[in-house]
C-alpha cells in the first residue's frame, strides 16, 4: 500500500512540475505595455515647489510584474497610504487604487501613457460633502533620478482644474 502511495505521490509531483515548465510566460513581463509606468519603481524623498520635504515612498513590483506598489509616509505627520497600479488589459486602461490611514479610497480608473507622462484620472464622484470631483495625477519622469507627481481637481465636470499637489520625486542613492 505505502508503494502505491508513494507512486501515487511521485506522479503528482511530476505532473505539477511539466505543467509549471508548460506554462505560458506572465503577460505582465511579456507585453511591453505593463512596463510603461517602470520608471516610478524605486525609493523616493518627495519635495514639494518650496524644496520642503513632503514624504518618503517606495515603489515596487509586485505579483510577477503585474502590479507597482506605491507605500508612502508624509514627512512630519502620521498620515500614509499605498497605491496599487496596474495595466487592465481589458479595458486597455492604466488604473490606480489609492487607500490610506484616514480611510479615504481614490480609484483612479481611466488612465494611459503618452510622452513620457502616465495620467490617472478618477469618474466625477460624489465627495462626503455631497459634492462632485475629479481627481486628475500626471507623473512625468524627468530624468532617470527625477519624477514629478503633479495632482488636481475639478469641480466642475473638468471645464476648470485647481491644483491639489505638485511633488518632485528624486530617487534616494
Amino acid at each position: 500500500m505505502k508503494k502505491i502511495f508513494c507512486l501515487s505521490c511521485a506522479i503528482l509531483v511530476c505532473h505539477i512540475f511539466l505543467q509549471a515548465q508548460q506554462s505560458p510566460q506572465n503577460p505582465c513581463n511579456s507585453d511591453s505595455t505593463f512596463r510603461q509606468f517602470d520608471f516610478w519603481i524605486g525609493e523616493w524623498i518627495a519635495y514639494d515647489p518650496k524644496g520642503n520635504k513632503a514624504g518618503d515612498s517606495k515603489i515596487e513590483l509586485i505579483l510577477d510584474g503585474c502590479v507597482i506598489l506605491e507605500n508612502w509616509t508624509s514627512a512630519g505627520s502620521p498620515f500614509s497610504g499605498k497605491s496599487f497600479n496596474l495595466y487592465n488589459s481589458a479595458t486597455k486602461k492604466w488604473q490606480q487604487a489609492w487607500v490610506d490611514n484616514t480611510g479615504a479610497i481614490s480609484n483612479y480608473n481611466d488612465g494611459h501613457f503618452e510622452k513620457n507622462q502616465m495620467i490617472l484620472q478618477t469618474a466625477n464622484e460624489q465627495q462626503p460633502n455631497g459634492s462632485f470631483k475629479i481627481l486628475k495625477m500626471t507623473f512625468t519622469k524627468m530624468d532617470a533620478n527625477t519624477v514629478r507627481q503633479f495632482g488636481e481637481s475639478s469641480t466642475d465636470e473638468g471645464k476648470t482644474w485647481q491644483t491639489d499637489f505638485d511633488l518632485k520625486y528624486v530617487r534616494k542613492k
